[in-house]
C-alpha cells in the first residue's frame, strides 16, 4: 500500500505499469521511420479493435425542407441506415453561394444529454428549444457554432449520430430497465419536447449507457467503432454535395465531439484539417484519475497496449491538426492534457511537419467559447481556404 490514491484505490500504479510508455505501434518508436508505411499498420490495427459495423458506402439521402435563416440557406436531411431509426440532420451554406466550397462536419457533443444532438450546435429558427439556449449559453458563448462556421464562407453538415437525437434509444422500446430511482411514468403530460420530459430521458439515457456499450461488446462491436462508422458516412454525405469541394473538408467539434474528432479525424484522410476542442488527454489520466468522467464512446478495448490515446488523433500526421484545452477542465488533470500535447509534437516533430500542429490552452471551465471558436475558424480558414 502507498499513499498515492487514484479512482481504482492502490490497483493505479499497477494498472499504468501494464502498459509500455511507448506503445507498440507508437510512432515515436526508433524502429519505425517511414511515415506511410508506419500509418498504415497503425491504422489497420486501429480499425480492427474498433470492429466498426459494416454500413453501406451512401445511404439514399431524402431532403425534407429547405428555407433560409440567419444569412444561411439551411436544408433538412435525413437517411435510414440499415439499423435504429432515420437519421437527422442539417445543411447549412451562405445564400446564394454559386461555387463549392469548403466543408465542415460539424460534430455535436455528448455532455450527458442525449435527447438532442445535432440541434447542440446550430440554431435554424428564433424559436429555440430553452434547454438548447442554455446549452449554447454555457459551452459555446451563446453561439450556435455551426451556424458561426458557415457564414464564413463553408457548407457545414451536422448530423445526429448513434444514440442522439433522432438515433436516441427510445426507453418505451426498452424492456425492464427503469433504473431504479426514474419514474419514467411521472411526467406532466406527454410532450416529448417539455425540458422536464427531456431531463428524465437524459438521466435515464445516462445509465442506459453502461447497458449499450456492454450489448455492444458482446456484439463483437465497439461503441467509438460504431460512431466512427456513423460519421463516415455522413462524411461521405458531405463530400458527395456539388456544392463541396471534396478536396477541403475539415470536422471538428467540443467534447464528445472532440472525441469524433479524434477517431474520424485519425482515421480517415479525407479530412484535411481536423480541431478537437476539449478532448485531449492520455490514458494513464484515464486509468489513474478521469475515467469516470468520461462517456463509453472513448474506450476500446486493448488500443491502449498499441497507441497512446493523443496517438489515434496522431495518425492524421502530416495533415494539420489543431488540439484547443482549458486549464481548469473538470474532466481531465493539465499535468496529462499538457503531456498529450508534448506526445503530439513529438509525431509531428518526427515527421516534418510541426507546422501543422498546434495546441492551445485557455483559461476556463470545459467550453468551446468565442475567444476559442475564432482561433478555430481561422485554422480552418488558413488550411481549408
Amino acid at each position: 500500500m502507498n499513499n498515492f490514491k487514484t479512482i481504482i484505490g492502490d490497483y493505479g500504479q499497477w494498472a499504468t505499469s501494464l502498459k509500455k510508455e511507448i506503445p507498440a505501434l507508437s510512432y515515436r518508436n526508433s524502429n519505425f521511420e517511414a511515415l506511410d508505411k508506419w500509418k498504415s499498420k497503425a491504422v489497420d490495427k486501429v480499425n480492427e479493435l474498433l470492429a466498426k459495423p459494416t454500413l453501406p458506402e451512401i445511404p439514399t439521402v431524402t431532403s425534407e425542407k429547405k428555407y433560409i435563416y440567419d444569412g444561411l440557406e439551411i436544408e433538412e436531411l435525413s437517411w435510414q441506415l440499415p439499423y435504429g431509426r432515420v437519421t437527422k440532420a442539417v445543411l447549412l451554406k451562405p445564400v446564394n453561394a454559386n461555387r463549392p466550397l469548403p466543408g465542415i462536419l460539424a460534430l455535436h457533443d455528448h455532455a450527458a444529454k442525449k435527447y438532442f444532438g445535432y440541434r447542440k450546435i446550430v440554431k435554424t429558427s428564433d424559436d429555440q428549444h430553452p434547454l438548447i439556449q442554455d446549452h449554447q449559453l454555457t459551452d459555446y458563448g451563446g453561439k450556435a457554432w455551426a451556424n458561426e462556421i458557415a457564414k464564413r464562407g463553408y457548407v457545414v453538415l451536422v448530423h445526429d449520430t448513434f444514440a442522439f437525437g433522432s438515433r436516441r434509444v427510445h426507453y418505451e422500446d426498452v424492456d425492464g430497465l427503469t433504473f431504479g430511482t426514474l419514474d419514467l411514468n411521472n411526467k406532466t403530460d406527454n410532450d416529448p419536447e417539455k425540458p422536464e420530459n427531456i431531463e428524465t430521458y437524459n438521466k435515464w439515457s445516462a445509465e442506459h449507457e453502461h447497458v449499450m456499450s456492454k450489448s455492444l461488446f458482446s456484439a463483437g462491436t465497439t461503441w467509438p467503432g460504431v460512431v466512427l462508422a456513423e460519421d463516415q458516412i455522413a462524411l461521405s454525405i458531405l463530400s458527395e454535395r456539388q456544392n463541396v469541394d471534396s478536396e477541403k473538408i475539415g470536422c471538428g467539434g467540443l467534447s464528445g465531439g472532440g472525441l469524433r474528432t479524434v477517431y474520424l479525424g485519425g482515421l480517415d484522410s479525407r479530412i484535411k484539417c481536423a480541431v478537437c476542442v476539449g478532448f485531449m488527454t492520455t490514458w494513464n489520466d484515464l486509468i489513474l484519475h478521469k475515467s469516470f468522467t468520461h462517456t463509453w464512446m472513448t474506450y476500446a478495448p486493448l488500443l491502449p497496449n498499441y497507441l497512446d490515446f493523443p496517438e489515434i488523433l496522431g495518425l492524421r500526421v502530416p495533415l494539420p491538426t489543431l488540439v484547443q484545452n482549458n486549464n481548469q477542465d473538470e474532466l481531465y488533470t493539465l499535468f496529462e492534457m499538457q503531456k498529450a500535447d508534448l506526445i503530439l509534437r513529438e509525431v509531428y516533430e518526427k515527421a516534418n511537419a510541426s507546422q501543422h500542429y498546434s495546441a492551445r490552452f485557455y483559461d476556463g471551465s470545459h467550453k468551446f467559447d468565442q475567444e476559442m471558436q475564432a482561433d478555430a475558424f481561422k485554422w480552418f480558414d488558413k488550411y481549408l481556404k
